[in-house]
């Protein structure tokens, strides 16, 4: 019997398959409704057959043209044959073309339910028995009460850090310590919730790159260390960094009784840490160990001359750790611990005479332990300790083993001496930049901590040389290094700026071309637009003529570039080889050309006609190819019942990517949506083809918003989706915040303060990320717009609670440097001060204090109040500004 059954369901199993794969599109009709009469134009199809149209109570029309006279019902009828309307590829596409606008949609998302309603075209489409009225069908969808995602964060509360991070990922990142400007760091993983150790790794890397030991080639440089019992079942370690910022990295785990608190710091053998003897890397030692870097044959020539004049160094990069382990309970309790052992099984021993780690291969010393101020006792150690007191366990361990003798010298530096110089020398680089100061510590310390962290990863060598300003384990990309020297310009660091972008004139391609990593055709235009933003910082016009002659080198090879492709140039973006006319590509190029003809303009140069010419024609060519690409991409549907017009994100592509309509697979870094999401259409309207607030714009970053994103996020590196510049640009409060909120408390350790490169633990200490969210911040707190400053414009209205400040202590902008301070509620008013004293200032500034609660001021001094943006217009100023506004 059961027998008989299988066979009846393979018979219908295999007779409905067959009726599948031969089975005929079919025949099928929609009705196309428009709130207005007077329509004329064109129907196209794609994958499937135009069978006919007619106008509502008119014969049909010949051919795919259609026209509605003002007086006629504005409504057609279309009817396909042969259509494809099963899941998958090459569905069936309709393309309705008007004057006024021009639109698409599948056959095969026509439904009575929910009707392809593009308000802003004023037109639905429904299947061809749906006798509804356009208005009916309107008045019927609105009458659901549906939202899209950013509206229904507009009726939210404002979003704070707490309430978001208790839903969003929680990451931690191995910390990496160094000395900036040298190769030689340090990355330790402890061994967390979220990690797989079973002990603390420590692994010295040269750049970002795991290398050998000389003495014993094919054996990695690394070691593990522990402190305490073991890996239980309790989540019992905390870290932070020294004052919240500095590379400094402290850690405590919370065994029972016994508490285990390290700090570890990178720092020098024997020369007391200053900028004067850190010495620094050629960037091209640092790009070597950088994955992705791609060298021209004149690179590599240059490379293996510094290669073989590597000697070993005369003073290691050394981290000093120490571990005071306390008993905080009523009895005796034993203490465990375990110096630093070589991975991979590789020879070793220890002294216990002198606490010397030595490779068994030639005796050098890689670790200096001690146990309270004494040679380690043994290499695993328990130690009883009283209740009340503490013990210190110690080790220096070398970026590589140094001779015994060298060894003999650090175990006597003072841990104490080395401790403060560390801290000295990291706190001077911040006073050497511009201080801002926020009321949420998080953030506070999130701004410094970043920028320290930038700078860790900022190679090369010192006094003069060009640095590269690496995006975490990668060398320099002219993408991904733009907000990290644009955060050095703003923070007033113009020296650091300005040698980070040497590196991309250093490396630059016989023909103009500048392209480093890994086959990204577009940096050549992003490294050009990153100079503009240079020079609109610094008016630096010494450094701009005498790379001028690299600069128009480049330009002439993007003009040669479109040339040869045509209007738009072909190349690839990011990782995926996607070789296309895509629009990020030629939006970046045409970005950068206009930076260098405003430049241009702005010295003098005679080039400026020609490139600011060139510019407009790559402009308007991009405007016309989008517009077309809008035309034929599939609308979306919205979470209010509406849809969406969509782009592709190359003009070869026929709509989004994610929406498959072609037969292909893609999916990479962990999403479908990084072609369109990440480097999509966004950036038509990032790099200045279309102004912010132009249709196609909003059109662009709703649907992108309600569609590929999650909490307002995209999902693979979602700074690279710019939503959140364009709410800033915007003023769009509520929106910004969610969205700065949920990506930081996901991407970033919440301790350390680094991030990943993306949400599935790929690449750390991806400063490109890092300063992303730190040129976010920069944007809430002020953001330039033509001639006018913004300041405080996306900022938590939490932030000006009673007792609270924001300052902003010579930060730079466009306008030179920029003071503001204001002040929280206090006795019913919120205060500001404003100062440019700059020769450059803004004709005006439009400042927002808004109410902890919401209200709004009965008195207003220093400025015209805007209600609606809870902001104060401050026009032709003159560079101080003082506002007060008073409350009930």
């Amino acid at each position: 019997m059961n027998r008989i059954i299988a066979r009846s369901c393979l018979l219908i199993f295999t007779l409905c398959t067959l009726h599948r794969l031969t089975a005929q599109p079919a025949d099928t009709g929609v009705r196309i409704l428009w709130n207005r009469g007077g329509i004329a134009g064109t129907v196209e199809v794609s994958n499937g057959r135009l069978l006919g149209l007619q106008n509502a109570g008119s014969k049909p029309a010949s051919g795919n043209s259609f026209r509605i006279a003002k007086r006629q019902t504005p409504e057609l009828t279309v009817r396909i044959g042969g259509a494809h309307c099963d899941p998958g590829p090459e569905p069936t596409l309709i393309t309705v073309r008007t004057a006024a606008q021009a639109f698409s949609f599948f056959l095969r998302d026509v439904n009575a339910q929910t009707p392809v309603y593009i308000p802003q075209y004023g037109v639905i489409v429904v299947p061809q028995s749906d006798t509804r009225s356009y208005a009916r069908i309107e008045q019927e969808i609105r009458s659901r009460g549906l939202s899209t995602k950013r509206r229904q964060i507009e009726r939210e509360p404002e979003a704070a850090f707490d309430p978001i991070a208790a839903r969003t990922r929680n990451l931690s990142v191995p910390v990496w310590l160094g000395l900036g400007r040298d190769i030689r760091m340090f990355e330790i993983t402890e061994e967390l919730q979220d990690t797989p150790n079973e002990d603390k790794i420590i692994r010295p890397m040269r750049s970002s790159a795991s290398f050998d030991f000389p003495q014993k080639p094919g054996h990695p440089v690394s070691y593990r260390y522990a402190v305490g019992r073991g890996i239980g079942a309790l989540n019992n370690i905390h870290r932070w960094l020294e004052e919240g910022a500095l590379p400094i990295y402290h850690s405590r785990m919370q065994d029972d009784d016994i508490v285990y608190h390290t700090v570890s710091f990178a720092a020098l053998e024997q020369s007391e840490l200053t900028e004067k003897h850190v010495k620094g890397t050629h960037y091209l030692l640092s790009d070597a160990y950088s994955p992705g870097r791609v060298f021209t044959e004149a690179q590599q020539q240059r490379l293996e001359q510094l290669r073989a004049g590597m000697r070993m160094p005369s003073e290691e990069v050394v981290l000093f750790s120490r571990t005071e382990i306390s008993n905080t309970g009523q009895v005796p309790r034993y203490a465990w611990v375990k110096v630093p052992t070589p991975g991979a099984g590789l020879p070793h021993a220890f002294d216990y005479r002198t606490g010397f780690s030595k490779l068994a291969e030639d005796g050098s010393v890689f670790c200096v332990s001690q146990w309270n101020g004494r040679p380690m006792y043994n290499e695993e150690l328990a130690v009883l300790i009283q209740p009340g007191e503490t013990a210190a366990f110690d080790f220096r361990l070398t970026h590589l083993p140094i001779p015994e003798e060298r060894a003999e010298r650090l175990r006597q530096r003072s841990f104490e001496q080395v401790y403060a110089e560390c801290r000295a020398y990291w706190n001077r680089k911040l006073a050497a930049a511009a201080r801002i100061r926020l009321p949420e510590k998080r953030f506070d310390e999130m701004v410094r901590a970043g920028l320290l962290h930038l700078d860790l990863n900022t190679l090369g060598e010192e006094p003069s040389g060009p640095l590269a300003a690496k995006t975490g384990v990668y060398s320099p990309i002219g993408t991904e290094s733009a907000p990290i020297i644009q955060f050095y310009c703003s923070m007033g660091l113009t020296e650091l700026a300005r040698k980070s972008l040497d590196y991309f004139i250093d490396t630059q391609q016989e023909n103009g071309q500048i392209m480093n990593y890994y086959g990204y055709t577009i940096e050549t235009g992003a490294v050009l637009w990153n100079v503009g933003e240079y020079f609109r910082y610094t008016r630096d016009a010494a450094w701009i003529r005498q790379n001028w002659p690299q600069l128009v080198k480049a330009c002439d090879f993007l003009i040669r570039w479109r040339e040869q492709d045509g209007p738009l140039i072909r190349g690839k973006v990011a990782d995926p080889e996607d070789t296309y006319h895509q629009f990020m590509l030629n939006a970046y190029g045409c970005l950068g050309m206009s930076r260098m003809a405003e430049t241009a303009q702005a010295l003098g140069m005679p080039e400026a006609g020609i490139l600011q010419a060139e510019a407009e024609t790559w402009r308007q060519a991009i405007r016309r190819a989008a517009m077309e690409s809008l035309a034929v991409s599939p609308a979306v549907p919205m979470g209010d019942g509406t849809w969406s017009p969509t782009l592709p994100p190359w003009t070869e592509a026929p709509g989004p990517r994610l929406l498959y309509q072609q037969r292909e697979t893609f999916r990479s870094h962990g999403t479908f949506t990084g072609p369109d999401a990440g480097l999509g259409p966004i950036y038509l309207v990032f790099c200045e083809i279309f102004g912010p607030e132009e249709p196609l714009s909003r059109t662009v970053m709703e649907y992108v918003a309600e569609v590929m994103c999650q909490g307002n996020t995209g999902f693979s590196q979602p700074y690279y989706g710019k939503l959140n510049w364009w709410q800033a640009v915007r003023g769009d409060v509520k929106p910004f915040l969610n969205t700065y909120y949920t990506t930081v408390s996901a991407h970033a350790d919440r301790e350390t303060y680094s991030f990943w490169e993306h949400f599935y633990r790929l690449s750390p200490h991806k400063t490109h990320e890092e300063a992303e969210f730190l040129m976010e911040t920069r944007w809430m707190l002020y953001l330039e717009r033509g001639d006018t400053l913004h300041l405080f414009r996306t900022i938590p209205r939490a932030w000006l609670g009673a007792g609270k400040e924001i300052a902003l202590d010579n930060v730079h902008s466009y306008f030179g440097p920029l003071n503001a301070r204001a002040t929280g509620l206090k006795e019913g008013r919120l205060e500001a001060v404003v100062t440019c004293p700059g020769d450059r200032k803004p004709r005006c500034v439009i400042l927002r204090l808004p109410h902890p609660e919401g209200l709004k001021p009965r008195k207003v001094t220093g400025g015209v109040y805007l209600p609606e943006s809870e902001s104060l217009l401050i026009d032709d100023f003159d560079g101080e500004a003082r506002i007060v506004l008073e409350f009930d």
